[in-house]
């Protein structure tokens, strides 16, 4: 699959408030169409700056989208773990099943909007690598290395923290609401418990984790251009989502 249909099939799996805020590849395209045929030197270097200004700002838009949602993930982890604080605390049975179910609930949806920032990280950094790469090869510039360097050093590239969010998510997942899978066929009611405990957001977690193999496995070699590898824990969370076919959700 070419990557712009990829990354339209990306956008449109992604939360609705996400949408305005992925790679402008169309317009990075076609600029590179116009620096590439442009015969004057003027309005090639025209052209050329015109790119390079739309690259920066697209950097500026992920990093102010992404701090703000890791920023709203701290708040909301430290949220949960007062709620699951509050709810040990509670003596009532009843209350404290139906107060548990809740927090599950909010886990799960929670985990899978730190999986679906991954790879909103993942996919926006192979579009800025690819564009750099089409750039390079049509005008016969070297932009494509230094401004990788620069953006392996931005916000939305570091997602350490994200990944240490997603354990402690699943930490708390096993050692609250500890999972019982013995066979395939109970595995796949732990998926469908998690499906509908998640909802919708669910098979777009689904989707962002295949999407995030199949790009690390889209290229044979490694290079200083390479996505780094996936930093997830090997929990029983993840497996679930990743061993089994999509499960319909009505």
């Amino acid at each position: 699959m070419k990557f712009g249909k990829r990354l339209k099939q990306q956008i449109e799996q992604s939360l609705p408030g996400w949408r305005d805020y992925f790679l402008s590849y169309k317009d990075l395209k076609k600029l590179v169409r116009l620096i590439s045929s442009a015969s004057p030197p003027l309005e090639c270097g025209k052209a050329e700056a015109e790119f390079v200004c739309l690259l920066n700002d697209e950097i500026d838009k992920f990093n102010s989208f992404f701090m703000e949602q890791e920023e709203d993930f701290i708040i909301h982890h430290k949220e949960l773990q007062q709620r699951i604080e509050k709810v040990m605390e509670n003596g009532n049975e009843k209350d404290y099943k139906e107060e548990l179910a809740k927090i599950r609930k909010d886990i799960v949806n929670f985990h899978g909007e730190m999986v679906l920032l991954m790879n909103y990280s993942n996919i926006n950094y192979t579009g800025l690598a690819k564009i750099l790469k089409k750039y390079d090869k049509r005008t016969g510039g070297v932009l494509r290395l230094p401004f990788i360097q620069k953006v392996l050093e931005q916000p939305f590239f570091t997602t350490d923290l994200i990944s240490k969010l997603i354990k402690e998510c699943e930490n708390t997942l096993d050692s609250v609401f500890p999972p019982s899978v013995s066979d395939a066929g109970t595995l796949r009611g732990e998926k469908e418990a998690l499906a509908l405990a998640g909802e919708g957001i669910f098979q777009n977690t689904v989707a962002a984790l295949l999407t995030m193999q199949e790009m690390r496995r889209g290229s044979s070699t490694h290079s200083h251009f390479s996505l780094p590898p996936l930093k997830f824990p090997d929990s029983d969370i993840l497996h679930t989502l990743q061993i089994l076919p999509p499960i319909q959700i009505p």
